[in-house]
């Protein structure tokens, strides 16, 4: 059978269980009615969902639902902390990161793992972009996200390959509990002159049917930094009026959600598509601009060369069975993510000039399959059992290679108990298999290259069938004594190396540099303990979680001494790492209307074997403080509340390097905040503002890769964000 073939078959069983859970829809509706909107303990897509109500009871609830380290996050603090894209929205929180290129894309990382060394689950499903890529941000729509949950550290137990760092899970599955309801936002930022608006409709009937549909848009120019001219191979490149020129961008979204919730049986169809075009900053993706006949100046808000543009389209189809002695769960989703990276057709080394200006297409499909069962055993087991299978097939185009052409089938299966010795008291366990075939296709150059006196079509990428299988195992205590709350885990963790690490062959522009794959390597292990100390009294809560891990094959990226094309030579190698870490969070009440916190992070990072043994790994985070104070006013029934907020920032320099990399200074920016809320007849009413960068400081961050060429992060940006919600 052919891999299309293959790949349509898949398609109809998926139609078929959409079918099959539309007659079950139909046949429920004469026998079950409506329930609350929220479920407690339901697992979804192989996690347990939780119930978390605000307040000081809700945080300690929290803190015993994981074994991990979990933070909530609720729709409100998004809107207060709203940013250019959803992760820099999250960023503030400790151990979370946001990995910025230009004005609205943004990587996430957790503890300084990310790509793939992360999940992000959208309702139970992983969500299945082009994770690999530095500069390929989440097509994930932030106006459509109604709570967070941010899981820290190894999480492969119930997620699976990729979540050997954590977890960000993203829910949008709220079902509405009125007839008609809604919700609306304008936004504004100042720095790249984005403008923006989102609004979200939904209804629910009496017979247990709902919808919910959500439409969102932006528009954004090039972003500004407080610099004049920034130094590339020694070349001195102005700025017009501080802005990076070709970074402005466009995003719209959508999502129609439609569903049955009864007392035993629910189900739903959720439909979405993202898309996005955003230029690259021009001079990063070579000197060519210079002798470019575009006039990148002539306009902040065009879209010039080189840019990209991505579309993600998804389909998720949710279904839930409770029966007395057991509760059963189906999901089934197909995701496709299609991404155009064009550029000037320029002549590089012994590549003629390009016919057209696709560098390169990524065509990526996904389909995934979850099923799992909860059963209580002997009233104080909690026993979760399940199994998932993906097919993944990534197609790729354009004149410029850099990844092979890959076809991924996973299929896993896990065993999880919480045994509840007290309600003080709860352990846990849990056991997981996975196995992977990865197909990684042959790719010759289209051009030749001389070699030794021959011109040859030089091979990128070899045919080579590999398989991948790991265990994964983890163990937890949650124990709470007094007004302490204490939680330790401790498990393995897996990555199974993605093609590009096996497969790359090329330069990579976008952050200068040659990569070059190993298709020797092995799966990645993890070996970490977590801790969670928290205390929590009338008008101080403090959270402490340090954290160690041991990687017995960490896959990174080794810079060489050798260049290519005056682009230094990048390749992936393996070998023992330790890391080490914590997280503070100190929050106290001074008064009812006044309160301050204190956050901070730190982590360390040490090369146990290899030719860079006794260095950190490159790109290491260095430590950081937060401190803030809040005044707030009493939330009313008729006036609503209001806060305002100012926060210093501190980052440390990062002298911890691996060579050829160069130190990087530390900084400290000052940031403000405030919010009012108005409670109308029938409507809530919010207004949000934020200054970030208030003094307009130069500085940079150790993780961008716009560093590399001297590029500072963004200046001085207010943001302000209305919302009405009925």
């Amino acid at each position: 059978m052919s891999q299309w073939g293959y790949c349509i078959n898949i398609g109809r069983l998926f139609m078929k269980q959409i079918m099959y859970a539309a007659v079950l829809f139909v046949a429920a509706l004469p026998s079950y009615g409506r329930t609350d909107n929220d479920s407690s303990d339901t697992i979804r897509g192989g996690s347990v969902q939780d119930v978390v109500v605000l307040g000081n009871h809700a945080r300690r609830s929290l803190q015993m639902k994981s074994s991990q380290n979990v933070v909530s996050v609720s729709d409100d603090y998004l809107h207060a902390n709203l940013g250019g894209s959803l992760m820099q929205s999250l960023r503030t929180i400790p151990g979370v990161k946001a990995m910025s290129i230009g004005s609205g894309e943004s990587k996430p990382s957790i503890r300084g793992l990310g790509f793939n060394r992360m999940a992000v689950t959208e309702n139970g499903i992983k969500h299945e972009g082009q994770q690999w890529g530095e500069d390929h941000g989440l097509e994930i729509n932030q106006f459509d996200i109604d709570r967070v949950e941010i899981v820290k550290g190894p999480s492969a137990l119930l997620y699976g390959s990729d979540a050997i760092g954590g977890v960000i899970n993203l829910y949008s599955d709220r079902v509405p509990d009125r007839i008609l309801e809604g919700k609306a936002r304008l936004f504004a930022h100042s720095n790249n002159a984005s403008l923006g608006a989102a609004v979200q409709l939904g209804g629910a009937m009496k017979n247990g049917l709902y919808w919910k549909a959500t439409l969102s848009g932006s528009d954004y120019a090039d972003y500004r930094v407080p610099a004049d001219s920034i130094q590339y191979y020694s070349y001195y490149i102005k700025l017009h009026k501080h802005r990076l020129r070709n970074t402005a961008g466009r995003e719209i979204g959508g999502s129609v959600m439609m569903g049955y919730r009864g007392e035993r049986f629910s189900t739903s169809l959720r439909l979405s598509d993202t898309n996005g075009k955003s230029g690259f900053f021009a001079n990063a993706h070579g000197l060519e601009v210079r002798l470019s006949e575009i006039d990148y100046d002539s306009s902040e808000r065009d879209i010039s060369l080189p840019y990209h543009s991505v579309n993600h389209l998804k389909a998720v189809s949710h279904s839930e069975l409770h029966m007395p002695k057991m509760h059963l769960f189906l999901d089934l989703s197909f995701q496709q993510n299609m991404r155009k990276e064009k550029s000037e057709p320029v002549s590089h080394g012994y590549m003629p000039i390009p016919p057209n200006s696709l560098e390169r297409k990524f065509s990526k499909q996904t389909y995934t399959v979850l099923a799992g069962a909860k059963i209580p055993v002997a009233g104080s087991h909690n026993i979760s059992i399940g199994a998932s299978a993906e097919l993944q097939r990534n197609k790729r185009g354009g004149w410029g290679f850099i990844i092979p052409d890959f076809r991924n089938a996973t299929v896993g299966a896990y065993l999880y108990d919480r045994y509840y010795v007290s309600e003080k008291l709860i352990l846990n366990a849990g056991l997981r298999y996975d196995v992977t075939r990865t197909h990684i296709y042959a790719y010759r150059d289209w051009f030749a290259t001389p070699e030794n006196g021959v011109d040859v079509f030089k091979e990128r990428s070899v045919n080579r069938i590999l398989n991948f299988g790991s265990f994964t195992w983890s163990a937890g205590v949650n124990y709470i004594a007094g007004n302490w709350t204490l939680k330790a885990n401790a498990g393995k963790g897996f990555r199974t190396p993605i093609p590009k690490e096996l497969g790359t062959d090329g330069v990579n522009y976008h952050i200068f540099r040659y990569e070059k794959g190993n298709a020797d390597l092995d799966p990645e292990e993890s070996y970490q303990i977590d801790a969670g100390i928290n205390w929590q009294g009338r008008c101080l809560n403090v959270q402490i979680d340090p954290y160690f891990n041991y990687f017995t094959n960490y896959i990174y990226m080794n810079p060489t001494s050798g260049y290519y094309e005056g682009l230094q030579v990048y390749n992936y190698s393996q070998g023992k790492v330790m890391r080490w870490g914590c997280e503070l969070t100190a929050k106290y009440e001074w008064l009812p209307w006044m309160e301050s916190e204190l956050t901070g992070e730190y982590l360390y990072a040490r090369q146990q074997s290899g030719e860079k043994k006794g260095y950190t790994l490159p790109f290491s985070r260095p430590w950081s403080l937060g401190a803030s104070l809040k005044w707030k006013t009493p939330e009313t029934e008729d006036g609503g509340g209001a806060y305002a907020q100012v926060t210093c920032q501190f980052t440390g320099r990062q002298s911890e390097i691996v060579p050829p990399e160069k130190p990087t200074p530390g900084y400290y920016l000052i940031n403000m905040s405030a919010g009012k809320t108005w409670h109308l007849k029938g409507a809530t009413l919010t207004a949000n503002m934020q200054c970030n960068n208030l003094l307009n400081r130069r500085y940079y961050d150790h993780t961008s890769y716009y560093r590399l060429i001297g590029v500072p992060e963004a200046g001085r940006n207010v943001s302000v964000s209305v919302g009405l919600e009925f």
